[in-house]
């Protein structure tokens, strides 16, 4: 997959098909930028901005990254991924899991 192609299929991913699936399958969050997070986060095993400094992520993060990351959420999609368990690990890699 081309670098276009990888962050169209990404944007497309975290900006609409999550969000439109999120209420009906009682996911815990809703906001792309969720997604993003937990996704990139999980796709460089710690907290993504400490991988990828530049801003747009997408546009910045490795090729393999964003196709890691791709991936997951396409895991998610398919129920062979918990998006509950990999916001959690996201949000302990930041220090923000309540105990």
């Amino acid at each position: 997959m081309t670098c276009d192609a990888l962050e169209q299929r990404w944007l497309t991913l975290k900006r609409e098909t999550m969000p439109a699936l999120a209420a009906a399958r009682g996911w815990p969050v809703r906001s792309d930028h969720c997604f993003q997070r937990i996704l990139l986060d999980t796709a460089v095993g710690g907290v993504w901005y400490d991988a990828i400094p530049e801003r747009p992520a997408y546009r910045h993060a490795d090729a393999a990254v964003l196709a890691r990351a791709i991936q997951m959420g396409e895991a998610v999609i398919a129920g062979s991924a918990d998006l509950g368990a990999l916001n959690r690990q996201s949000l302990a890699w930041r220090g923000k899991l309540a105990r």
